[in-house]
């Protein structure tokens, strides 16, 4: 029996219908149930494989790109490798530490986009998303182009089928999200620790082995990369590099975005979370660029950093190498997981504040976005195979939306600050995304977060200006673009919204008439029957035909004599054969003549074909009839499918 509640005429029951095993559920899992959402959240072991993975995987390609600005200098150069990196990890501390107090702040998660919402406005909300969603597409594309690169360094035989390589674990990585992110993220941690232990024993052994006078330099070093014409070292090339390193920051944003997959406390599991991917983080990048600058490593398509420094170290291409280099190109695949886990979220988020489609918010079987997961697997495949899967050619595209969220998200924590600071204590304001208090530190967090905000603003427009010829004036373009698509959806549903709603809502206004008009080709078994549900509707109904050969014109005629129970027939005579315009003409008329209070009700006795393919030998007359009518006002469209067993 249902179960009523305090109304009389409203009841509740749940349904016990359970889906159907489909090549989907074998695909991506069996269905989860909403109440089991609590259970899919993640603890810190699994949360640093599946939100640190980019941010770890960076190491792999960071160094690279400091290298390949230097080579412009010459070798000479190279001594300039760890100094820069140096000031990369300094930068990189101030980040960490900010959003370590975001995470904490806005427990709920968003990043950038709800602190830049919160506290800056929507305006600057909606360009932190559209930078973020921007990052975390080419953050796929980057990443898993990354770790072909390695595959093919290690097999070059590879090389031309490298795009396809990368498309296909686009796709396999989708499919691991689609079913759920504790599934996911359980399977990908083992390679991740594999890596994180993998290169901390080649960077430990590798420093071991300089320091004792026991490591060579790169044997057989590869063709180099020279990016433009040679010149001297100069202030701009430096910061040139140093801009180019900063790709080591990429992800550092990504747990403050997912920290509601946590398990409890959240936040300070997402915290704990971060810390530790920002030393292990710092450790490996400072490690790389050391060992780099030391032992002749060059920058090359043909064969990567790691590559190079693995097969130094380890005096081969054994075990160890080999070792080093799958768990490389694993952790930059598993580098798009941390974007699959926080694409989706975000796209959510944005949604339900209306700024994306509401499909978005939509929770699939497994109680992930999976519309969010389709959509940035489609986007990112189109990117690598646009870009032919090179890192060289993506990475100009990456890091300004990932600076230009992270200048976002400090400027608002700084501005939040600054409104804790001027609260009495133990007052509270509540906004969309926190609660906000009063914090006797506010002064120095303030000045943490400006400093931050300053330091990552410039090295966003360092990026624009080195990067500007490479690529970046498409993000440049794009995110512009995205604000103003942000903007017009928005639009539509506020619109849409005011046009709903129960205020407007003429409540003394009711349709007391209904004129039924029911176009029919024939008179058989299907006209009959929407004859007979018309006659539920109204008496006044009119059949339509509309006749282009006056011999089956006579055939109706003479066969609605005898069923049409005297109801009205208007044969409309179409000289050149048109069927839909007589129709539409017709129905015009009509609608002249009505009164306020009446309507026009459309019955169109609908074939439905035994078989899928069946449809190709029918006419779809109802849905071309409901195409053009749909935004007629007064105007209902009803089908009366009529099916043959």
């Amino acid at each position: 029996m249902p179960e009523t509640n305090n109304s009389h005429n409203i009841f509740e029951e749940t349904t016990n219908h359970v889906p159907k095993t489909t090549l989907q559920t074998l695909l991506i899992g069996r269905p989860l149930k909403t109440a089991d959402a609590p259970h899919q959240t993640i603890g810190k072991l699994i949360g640093l494989a599946v939100f640190a993975s980019d941010a770890l995987s960076s190491t792999a390609y960071a160094t690279q790109e400091i290298l390949v600005i230097l080579a412009i200098a010459g070798s000479s150069a190279y001594h300039f490798v760890f100094p820069i990196s140096i000031a990369i990890v300094v930068l990189m501390g101030i980040v960490t530490f900010s959003y370590e107090q975001t995470i904490h702040a806005y427990p709920g998660g968003g990043g950038a986009y709800i602190v830049a919402r919160d506290n800056l406005g929507d305006f600057p909300a909606l360009v932190a998303g559209a930078a973020l969603l921007t990052d975390y597409i080419l953050t796929v594309a980057v990443s898993i182009s990354s770790g072909v690169a390695q595959i093919v360094s290690a097999f070059p035989e590879l090389m031309d089928y490298k795009v396809l390589l990368a498309v296909g674990l686009i796709l396999f990585v989708m499919v691991m999200n689609l079913r759920g992110v504790k599934e996911s993220g359980t399977l990908f941690a083992i390679p991740t620790y594999i890596f994180v232990i993998g290169m901390f024993l080649t960077v430990i052994i590798g420093l071991v082995r300089y320091f004792t006078g026991s490591l060579t330099v790169v044997v057989n070093p590869p063709e180099m990369i020279i990016v433009g014409a040679l010149e001297m070292v100069t202030p701009f090339l430096l910061l040139h590099a140093f801009s180019s390193g900063t790709a080591a920051l990429t992800g550092i944003e990504a747990i403050s975005n997912g920290i509601t997959a946590f398990k409890e406390p959240k936040s300070k599991n997402a915290g704990q979370t971060l810390i530790i991917m920002a030393v292990i983080l710092a450790s490996l990048f400072l490690g790389i660029s050391f060992l780099s600058s030391r032992i002749g490593v060059v920058p090359s398509e043909v064969e990567t950093v790691i590559s190079q420094i693995a097969r130094t170290v380890f005096n081969d291409q054994g075990f160890a190498y080999l070792t080093v280099l799958g768990s490389t190109a694993l952790i930059l695949i598993l580098a798009a997981n941390t974007a699959f886990a926080d694409f989706p979220r975000l796209s959510a988020l944005q949604a339900i504040d209306g700024y994306l489609p509401r499909q978005l918010t939509f929770r699939g079987s497994r109680l992930v976005f999976s519309g969010g997961i389709v959509l940035l697997a489609g986007i990112a495949s189109l990117l690598v195979i646009g870009f032919n899967a090179s890192v060289t050619k993506l990475i100009p595209l990456y890091a300004i939306g990932v600076f230009l969220s992270f200048s976002l998200s400090q400027t608002g924590m700084a501005r939040r600050w600054w409104k804790s600071g001027h609260l009495k204590p133990g007052n509270e304001v509540t906004e969309r995304g926190s609660v906000l208090r009063y914090d006797k530190g506010w002064l120095h967090k303030m000045l943490v977060n400006g400093l931050g905000a300053v330091s990552t603003a410039v090295v966003m427009v360092i990026f624009a200006i080195t990067k500007f010829k490479d690529g970046a004036w498409i993000i440049i373009i794009l995110i512009p673009v995205l604000v103003a698509i942000f903007s017009r959806i928005h639009h539509h549903y506020k619109h849409l919204a005011a046009k709903l709603s129960l205020d407007s809502f003429p409540s003394s206004q009711k349709f007391i008439r209904n004129r039924v008009i029911m176009p029919i080709s024939g008179v058989h078994n299907g006209t009959l029957a929407g004859l007979h549900f018309a006659q539920t509707l109204s008496d006044d109904i009119t059949v339509v035909h509309v006749s282009t050969d006056p011999s089956e014109a006579a055939k109706v005629k003479s066969k609605w004599e005898l069923w049409g129970d005297g109801y009205r027939l208007i044969l409309l005579d179409s000289p050149y054969r048109l069927f839909l315009e007589p129709i539409l003409e017709y129905i015009e008329k009509i609608s002249l003549i009505l009164a306020p209070n009446e309507i026009i009700t459309l019955v169109v006795p609908q074939f439905i074909p035994r078989h899928w393919w069946d449809r190709f030998l029918h006419m779809r007359t109802a849905e071309t009839l409901r195409k053009a009518l749909l935004h007629r006002k007064n105007i209902v469209i009803t089908e009366v499918p009529y099916q043959i067993d």
